[in-house]
């Protein structure tokens, strides 16, 4: 997974388990795209400061995904989903009512799931 898909995808889940400071500096730098150098002097640290903060904000926030799991979740739901939007309408262009069991066995893995 690209590595600002998986920060965007991580501070999703978890950001709100961050400080509010490290909130403000992560999505500075991940959404706002600001350099660390401004973002250094809205915030009244270092550059050094900054790029720590935003790694040790990474490492918090793939701890909380080692622990929980919850994106990888979500991405195994998103495909499983897909693949019910793909076996429905297969089921409605050919009339096959033999995926209709298909489709219940994912709605069902899918339920587990959660």
């Amino acid at each position: 997974m690209e590595k600002i898909v998986e920060q965007g995808l991580l501070y999703d889940f978890y950001g709100e388990l961050l400080t509010e400071h490290q909130r403000r500096v992560y999505e500075d730098m991940v959404f706002g795209d600001l350099s660390p150098s401004e973002i250094a002097g809205e915030q009244g640290i270092s550059r050094q400061g900054v790029h720590d903060l935003i790694k040790r904000c990474d490492k918090i926030l793939k701890d909380y995904e080692a622990k929980l799991h919850l994106v990888a979740k979500f991405m195994k739901i998103k495909e499983m989903a897909g693949e019910l939007e793909r076996l429905s309408d297969e089921c409605i262009r050919t009339r096959d009512m033999a995926l209709i069991d298909q489709i219940r066995r994912l709605s069902a893995e899918i339920t587990s799931t959660l």
